[in-house]
């Protein structure tokens, strides 16, 4: 009841320390923050939040960085599709992704964007691949590495999302660094994380409020390894206020450090989405939130709940046990209607 006995609430959490082991801790009002991250599955394997009657609006007005995401939050922030929109309506997305080895990714992430409501998605794609592309999502347009510059300069897209798939050879750098220079809102992940790893000075160049979505050994490829995950989030929020960036750092809790200081918690999702190429799921949606006119935050936000909403609605409601990130695409369109005010 409460905290196993030993663990701390919060703070860096001592591996070698003696705790109790629970199976089920029952905590009140509140998650302690410290059950967000991987190092408490040593003391608990799942928690439950019972409400105990503490204030809520008294709580509520408390300062503080720590924010946990919930439904309520997000409920009617999807826009309703009005009469007579069309697809100019809800944005072009371009998904710049996929190598020869690894155009899944590419694929996927297009995919996804499409399935997340982007009124157009167009794919910078290696042009081997572009057969592949039509045959699984016909719908995507495309266009090839050497018209990247002239399609952006010609002002059709809203939104760019770089990385899946995309290698780090030097043709790979070059796209990196001319997206930079593209003033749409921008989502980098995958490959370019890798990309901006072992070329630091671009980090500096990041355009303001672009988002990056690193997973651990990413993160620490990007800004140091740290000795725990406490010390891992703290080091997001500084990074995130030093570069006036968006960093959502995945895990089984997705952590989305803001720049001006907060730290959003997202606690959807489950282990049956450790697959690989749910990340390119993810890019793709949050692309298309953006494509659509959602600022950086509320794209982040209903990316990241959402996608784990239709990972929990699969897992749970479903019985998968392993999710192939294909068919959480497939029920996207379902699950955001969902957080649409009914007209």
């Amino acid at each position: 009841v409460d905290v196993p006995s030993g663990f701390p609430a919060e703070g860096i959490i001592d591996t070698s320390a003696t705790v109790m082991k629970a199976k089920l801790t029952i905590t009140f009002q509140r998650p302690k923050i410290n059950f967000f991250f991987p190092e408490s599955a040593e003391a608990t394997e799942r928690f439950a939040v019972t409400d105990i009657g503490l204030d809520e609006d008294f709580i509520q007005s408390l300062p503080g960085p720590w924010k946990l995401i919930e439904e309520k939050d997000l409920k009617g922030l999807v826009k309703t599709r009005k009469a007579f929109s069309h697809k100019g309506s809800y944005g072009h997305a371009l998904i710049i992704a996929g190598n020869t080895r690894t155009m899944g990714a590419a694929l996927l992430c297009a995919d996804a964007c499409l399935h997340s409501g982007a009124g157009l998605t167009t794919a910078c794609i290696p042009e081997k691949g572009m057969p592949a592309l039509n045959a699984y999502a016909p719908e995507v347009m495309t266009i090839s590495r050497a018209e990247l510059e002239s399609e952006v300069n010609s002002c059709k897209f809203n939104s760019i999302a770089i990385g899946p798939g995309l290698g780090t050879n030097s043709n790979a750098t070059e796209l990196v660094k001319l997206a930079l220079n593209f003033n749409i809102p921008l989502l980098i992940d995958a490959d370019a994380l890798n990309i901006l790893a072992a070329n630091p000075e671009l980090l500096n160049k990041l355009p303001a409020n672009t988002i990056i979505c690193p997973h651990m050994k990413e993160f620490d490829r990007l800004f140091g390894i740290s000795a725990s995950w406490w010390d891992r989030i703290n080091l997001a929020l500084r990074k995130a206020k030093e570069l006036n960036l968006l960093i959502i750092l995945k895990n089984r809790y997705t952590f989305i450090a803001l720049p001006e200081g907060d730290i959003l918690i997202n606690p959807t999702g489950n282990p049956a989405m450790a697959v690989g190429g749910m990340g390119d799921v993810l890019s793709g949606m949050i692309a298309a939130f953006l494509a659509q006119g959602y600022s950086a935050k509320q794209a982040a936000m209903l990316g990241c709940f959402i996608h784990g909403k239709a990972g929990d609605i699969l897992h749970q409601e479903m019985g998968m046990y392993s999710i192939p990130p294909g068919e959480l695409t497939m029920i996207l369109p379902e699950v955001i209607q969902s957080f649409t005010i009914p007209a």
